[in-house]
């Protein structure tokens, strides 16, 4: 199992296999050289959640990133999900939804407060004594 857990991690992760619209437990059983009852067994024993959960988290993560990122601020929702390997807004929205508690615009809105808000802090004149 933990063989096969190494092998999961190099490809889904390390080769960023997450960022693929339609890599699925199949395709990846493939690519292991397994099946897909082994690869479900072995998502739920070692990372305690089931393959499209475990999947997301990859992609979640990396949403994250590009959308406090400066360079991709002119992304739509729909762009940032598709760059991360969801085949539409729903499906981003609610898997974003489901592990962060927060829906992508609006992590991307409070961020962007919280930022503006410490650049004001920084910009504020010291009161001298």
């Amino acid at each position: 199992m933990d063989e096969l857990k190494e092998k999961i991690l190099n490809i889904v992760l390390m080769q960023k296999k997450y960022k693929e619209k339609g890599f699925s437990a199949k395709k990846l059983a493939e690519a292991v050289g397994t099946n897909t009852r082994y690869i479900s067994a072995v998502v739920n024993v070692k990372f305690h959640m089931n393959y499209t959960s475990f999947v997301n988290q990859f992609r979640i993560e990396e949403a994250m990133s590009i959308l406090v990122d400066k360079r991709y601020r002119d992304l739509t929702m729909e762009d940032v999900g598709a760059m991360v390997g969801f085949s539409n807004r729903q499906s981003f929205y609610a898997a974003f939804y489901k592990m962060k508690g927060i829906t992508p615009r609006d992590y991307k809105a409070r961020f962007l407060e919280k930022h503006a808000l410490a650049t004001t802090e920084k910009a504020k004149p010291q009161k001298s004594k």
